[in-house]
């Protein structure tokens, strides 16, 4: 200072100080937080030295943390990147690396770009100008994005290549009420373009061009509560029916889809229609016949009953008569038995309509099977031992009940007995014998008579099949169809030459709606 002195000022330097440190603590701040995000972030300065990188960048590139603190260039970054093989492979790689370069200076954000590493990830890149200068670099790895979208595609492809295979036209409407999804069969159905539906987009639009086909409001207005009305009461399965305007039947309903979003399918069910009026009119049709051909058995078997009673009453007189020579006493047996034999094709044939009219009822009861067959032996135990045979008899002590009608399943068991005895010969065997177990009785007929062929086995229960035993007729089908109606079933068991056993099962506890209360026996 002049004078040989000193001239001191002083400056106040708190406020510049605390600027720089709370800027220092805001790119701290900043730094920070771009270290715990999961995108890949590196910042050029001004002379396209890098100035920053968060942790994610190092780790996406695999790069040395001691080159990246050295502040390497840009353009040596992208050097060794490419040295690793950590960038698109391209074939002009300079002109490439020059257009890189040429994002420092710019004002306004670069598009988006995506990477294609060798390795077979997929990067995308936003490049964007800092404020402070240079270039911020943001990467993003979409691999797993992609993968997930191209699934996606192709599971939306896969769904649609499916609807288009279907018969039905099918329509899906998003929760906004906009069309989004439907197949080939829908235009078709309709008589509309794909190009009408996209512009139509939302449902009412849909359906105005659908009402050409179809002008009922009714339809529309209750589909659309469906589609549109986010209520749970709304949102539930419907169906229903109507006709088009050129005849056709459709048959339409609506599934709500777990995202909101609501499926409406329409099936063209004319064809289907038709065939059950026609099924029906065929029902009908047999009805009536069957009801017609039950008054003419019934009309017929009436009419054969009559002069048979007489018959048989007349031979009888005529056996009784002692005056009458032997012969004649014969013949007039003959005749007896003959017409009683008639009488009895006749009540067979009668049981075998009432059934197949399901006009049959079962009268259950508590039955003892060890009576049951005793009774049935008696019935036939004399014609048996007539042709020189023997009738066994072989039924369980101890054998429980069972639930049934106790006249039908004799009659099944009268039938059996008289084929064996119309099979054995002199010498020869019948065994009746009951089983038990847990859930039925088994009740075998067995004879040792020739036998079945094995080629009429399978045949032996039909009706009007000529047999060796005892030619065509009912009999063994009306024991099939008594033990089904208890709810069991019937078998044969023979092999020619050595006999034949034919098998009745039946279950414990039958059951008819004209069962009477129960009876329990001691």
């Amino acid at each position: 200072a002049p004078g040989g002195g000193v001239l001191a000022f002083a400056l106040d330097m708190t406020e510049a100080e605390e600027t720089r440190d709370t800027l220092r603590r805001h790119v701290e701040a900043h730094d920070e937080t771009l270290n715990h995000i999961a995108d890949a972030v590196a910042i050029f300065g001004p002379s396209k030295r890098l100035a920053f990188h968060n942790t994610a960048f190092q780790q996406m590139f695999s790069v040395d943390p001691g080159y990246l603190d050295e502040r390497p260039t840009h353009a040596e970054l992208l050097d060794r990147l490419r040295q690793r093989r950590l960038l698109p492979e391209v074939i002009d790689y300079a002109g490439w690396k020059a257009r890189e370069l040429d994002f420092y200076g710019a004002s306004a954000a670069a598009p988006d770009d995506s990477w294609s590493l060798p390795d077979g990830r997929t990067l995308r890149v936003v490049r964007q100008p800092h404020p402070l200068g240079g270039v911020l670099l943001l990467f993003s790895d979409i691999t797993d994005e992609l993968k997930l979208r191209s699934r996606f595609n192709a599971q939306i492809q896969v769904q649609t290549a499916t609807l288009d295979k279907l018969n039905d036209a099918v329509a899906v409407f998003g929760s906004d009420g906009r069309i989004r999804l439907h197949n080939e069969a829908f235009e078709s159905f309709w008589g509309v373009s794909s190009e009408q539906l996209r512009a139509a987009g939302d449902f009412d639009a849909v359906a105005a061009l659908c009402q050409a086909a179809m002008p009922d409001p009714s339809l529309w207005l209750g589909l659309k509560a469906r589609v549109a009305d986010p209520d749970p009461e709304s949102r539930v399965p419907i169906s229903g029916e109507g006709r088009t305007v050129d005849g056709r039947v459709a048959s339409w309903q609506t599934r709500p889809l777990p995202d909101g979003a609501t499926l409406v399918a329409f099936s063209d069910v004319t064809a289907r229609r038709d065939l059950e009026q026609a099924l029906a009119a065929k029902a009908q049709a047999l009805e009536e016949s069957t009801a017609l051909k039950r008054e003419f058995v019934g009309s017929v078997s009436y009419e054969l009953r009559t002069p048979l009673t007489t018959i048989v009453g007349y031979s009888e007189l005529l056996e009784l008569q002692g005056e009458l020579p032997e012969r004649s006493r014969q013949h007039a047996g003959a005749i007896r038995i003959a017409a009683s034999q008639l009488a009895s094709s006749i009540d067979d044939v009668l049981d075998m309509a009432q059934i197949d009219a399901g006009e049959m009822e079962l009268t259950l009861g508590d039955v003892r099977v060890c009576d049951l067959l005793d009774a049935a032996a008696d019935k036939v135990r004399a014609r048996i031992e007539g042709r020189g045979a023997t009738l066994t008899v072989t039924c369980p002590t101890g054998l429980r009940p069972i639930r049934a009608d106790a006249q039908r399943v004799g009659q099944a068991l009268e039938h059996l007995l008289d084929n064996a005895a119309r099979a054995v010969a002199d010498g020869g065997s019948v065994n009746l014998i009951a089983e038990g177990s847990p859930s039925e009785v088994r009740i075998r007929v067995e004879d040792t008579g020739r036998g079945i062929p094995y080629h009429l086995q399978a045949h032996v229960f039909d009706r009007f099949v000529r047999r060796e035993r005892g030619g065509p007729g009912v009999g063994l089908a009306l024991v099939k169809a008594l033990v089904e109606l208890h709810g069991g079933w019937a078998e044969v068991e023979s092999e020619p030459g050595k006999g034949a056993a034919f098998i009745l099962h039946l279950p414990l506890e039958a059951a008819s709606v004209a069962a009477p209360p129960e009876l329990r026996l001691g």
